[in-house]
């Protein structure tokens, strides 16, 4: 199982929201490329990264951070925020991200996501955010009438092959992530799923691994000192 080990981008800050809030943000460095490198550092070969501001307003303000992050480390970078079109497909790729996450355009636009899987396959991947059994959109902002299984279903059909499935209410409240939910995922679809929200300690990471899910993105547990990269790496193998 792979360990992403993840960058939160606002204002070129790397920061972490609760739950999604944007009034509840906490500010953990001002520089995320030195995170980048203390994450290659332990060991990461991949960094999951948001553009919280472009997953707002479909903007990219944060791309020269990610540029740095793809061409100043050997990390595999994957990006996600605001990506609405085929335009600021292209320029992530361009900048050096090895695969950009589409999360609202996925919902509300599946003509361009089927266009974007058409001519960069296995370098699009697609977001699943649950809230309460349906998939939210716009910076978690919106709900959409969308359920979860409906949505992988189309996704998979689509010919999509990874999803980055977070479960809003596990998201930096530190109380484990929802095994059920991914245990039940990772035996109902074939597309690589990656487990998002919620990962706070060693034991998710185990017990993630056990299931044969792709990966696991470890946000907040890894910033307050919850969980040790280089133990989650271990246990990840």
């Amino acid at each position: 199982m792979i360990v992403f080990p993840a960058i939160d981008l606002f204002d070129k800050k790397a920061v972490r929201l609760y739950k999604g809030d944007y009034q509840n943000m906490t500010v953990y460095s001002e520089n995320p490329i030195e995170i980048a490198r203390d994450f290659e550092a332990q060991g990461a070969t991949h960094i999951h990264m948001v553009d919280l501001q472009g997953a707002k307003d479909g903007t990219t303000p944060n791309i020269d951070i990610v540029r740095q992050v793809a061409n100043e480390t050997n990390l595999f970078v994957e990006i996600g925020g605001g990506i609405r079109d085929i335009a600021t497909v292209e320029k992530y790729l361009s900048a050096g991200v090895g695969r950009v996450i589409l999360g609202t355009a996925a919902v509300t636009d599946t003509e361009f996501l089927k266009g974007a899987v058409e001519k960069y396959g296995e370098k699009i991947a697609v977001g699943a955010d649950v809230k309460d059994g349906y998939i939210a959109i716009k910076g978690w902002l919106e709900k959409s009438q969308i359920t979860l299984e409906d949505f992988l279903s189309d996704m998979q059909n689509i010919g999509v092959k990874y999803i980055i499935c977070t479960d809003i209410s596990k998201d930096g409240a530190m109380r484990g992530t929802n095994l059920e939910l991914y245990k039940e995922l990772s035996k109902k679809y074939s597309m690589n799923i990656t487990a998002s929200g919620g990962v706070s300690s060693l034991d998710d990471v185990k017990k993630l691994r056990e299931m044969n899910i792709y990966g696991a993105i470890i946000g907040k547990a890894y910033y307050i000192g919850a969980i040790d990269l280089k133990d989650a790496l271990e246990a990840a193998k």
